[in-house]
């Protein structure tokens, strides 16, 4: 018999219990559990995952969605240095690239041959602000800013038959606006919601679209423009265990006000050579899948919870077990532009270890399926009609196959 945990652990054990059935985790207790885990998780993983699994059964089942996607970098340049990123490049480095209309074109119709049925778009913050010449071809083109021309981009891959989700850092409302007849969904990691991360020396110091009041903001204005949203939290970057759970917090508000966040990621962070974070670190196997459950029990069981395949290779039946429900974005056709260094895992390969750990694999867009079923009002008109066409009656692709569409068939306008 395994020695009894200390009286510490042993009523913080109690608690995580209590949170599945009696007493949602408030703020201290979410805390002290963030803290253990950083301290001493061996005293508490268990349980914490234990609990999690079980809400997220309750909420999803034994089902884990992938979706199949094309990664799209529309332009690599950004105004933004952050401590750990290699996307962003300056405009004289030979990996500087900005897609053209037609290399968006002939990517998008690649991937609806492939199967594929979102395109991810990403993209540096602002370069126009921070590079002249890059101002300047915007300019040629006549347009206005990054995100006018992200707009001309979508239509075009949506015209193609794949559905843009967008991750462009941030927007205007406005942008937003324009962005939403075609995108079925965007996206922005919140990542975390400390300024203490904006000081000399830290992670987003070079950073001013890393400032948590105007990531708030944006994610706050996608729910009152009936946006399906994407956020999440990203460890291991200079963060405090109370940090952690603050951001996870912030996120639930956001929710509970808009009811637009469709997903959750947590994320951790992946060192990368000649990047001022080299030598960080990447958390631990433990803190990794205890935060993901920490944040099924603090945002509940409905709550769509996502953690990337690719950066935790070695340890997906630990996150199976953690409470989540979805793997992501994975590509067949191109590598993670974020994290070149960390291959996606083979689709079927994927479907194995999830299956192997007790649940079933199963595709879906880059919309939830809830999104399509109960809320077309989150949608313009041609989106929703695009949508159910490629989707059944629960809102998933056809099942036993990939999407069923071909380049050019999107319902007209």
């Amino acid at each position: 018999m395994p020695p009894a945990p200390p009286a510490s652990a042993a009523a913080l054990i109690d608690r995580i219990r209590k949170a599945v059935d009696a007493e949602p985790l408030d703020r201290a207790a979410a805390v002290r559990i963030a803290q253990a885990l950083d301290r001493e998780p061996d005293s508490i993983l268990e349980p914490l995952l234990e609990a999690a699994q079980e809400l997220g059964v309750r909420g999803h089942g034994r089902e884990i969605t992938v979706s199949r996607n094309v990664f799209i970098p529309l332009t690599n340049l950004c105004r933004n240095r952050c401590g750990y990123c290699t996307f962003a490049v300056r405009p004289d480095s030979p990996q500087a690239k900005t897609y053209r209309l037609d290399e968006v074109r002939r990517t998008a119709r690649d991937a609806c041959r492939a199967g594929c049925a979102e395109a991810l778009f990403c993209l540096g913050d602002k370069p126009e602000v921070a590079y002249r010449g890059y101002r300047g071809w915007l300019d040629e083109g006549g347009y206005a800013s990054t995100a006018e021309y992200l707009v001309e981009a979508c239509r075009v891959a949506f015209e193609q038959g794949v559905f843009p989700h967008t991750n462009a850092g941030v927007l205007s409302g406005a942008e937003m606006q324009a962005l939403r007849p075609f995108n079925a969904s965007l996206g922005l990691m919140l990542e975390t919601t400390s300024r203490r991360l904006r000081g000399r020396g830290q992670a987003h110091y070079y950073a001013p679209d890393k400032e948590p009041a105007r990531r708030l903001r944006m994610t706050r204005e996608a729910g009152e423009l009936k946006i399906p949203f994407t956020s999440g939290i990203l460890i291991g970057i200079g963060e405090t265990p109370e940090e952690r759970v603050d951001t996870l917090l912030a996120i639930g508000e956001l929710q509970a006000q808009g009811g637009h966040i469709q997903e959750v990621i947590v994320q951790n962070f992946h060192p990368k050579p000649d990047t001022p974070m080299a030598d960080v670190p990447q958390p631990s196997d433990a803190l990794m899948g205890g935060t993901v459950a920490l944040a099924r029990l603090l945002l509940g069981p409905a709550m769509n919870l996502q953690a990337p395949p690719n950066l935790s290779p070695t340890s997906l039946e630990l996150l199976v077990r953690s409470g989540l429900n979805d793997w992501g974005g994975v590509s067949p056709l191109t590598i993670d532009f974020i994290n070149p260094e960390a291959p996606w895992p083979e689709l079927e390969l994927l479907r194995r270890r999830t299956e192997a750990a007790g649940y079933r694999l199963r595709d879906r867009l880059c919309v939830y399926p809830e999104f399509v079923t109960d809320r077309p009002d989150f949608f313009e008109p041609r989106m929703y009609r695009a949508l159910r066409a490629a989707t059944d009656a629960g809102g998933y692709p056809p099942s036993g196959s990939e999407v069923e569409h071909e380049p050019g068939r999107i319902p007209a306008a």
